[in-house]
């Protein structure tokens, strides 16, 4: 089980994360925002994209669109998130509200 050290010096596991998970999940999470610091394993560490706190969005698409969706995310080198988020951000911008 891995462990990972945050930045206040505590450390939890991929058992206490899944937790928190199922919290968040069932609305029922309490707990903040956490920056995990990178260890020697993991490199630097994945960097952070905003500066504001975040919220997940989520919604249903049909299995076929959801291939359609990874035929084009391989084809640019994007993740789907990054995909779905780079579209939702062009689509503000040009009307004008981002």
């Amino acid at each position: 089980m891995a462990e990972y050290t945050l930045v206040d010096g505590s450390v939890i596991t991929d058992e206490d994360i899944e937790r928190e998970a199922a919290e968040f999940e069932d609305e029922a999470w309490e707990g903040g925002l956490v920056d995990v610091k990178p260890g020697p394993a993991y490199g630097r560490g994945r960097r952070l994209l905003f500066g504001e706190t975040m919220k997940q969005v989520g919604f249903k698409e049909p299995e076929s669109v959801i291939a359609a969706i990874d035929v084009r995310c391989g084809q640019l080198g994007l993740k789907r998130s990054d995909y779905l988020r780079r579209l939702v951000e062009e689509d503000l911008k040009l009307a004008g509200i981002a």
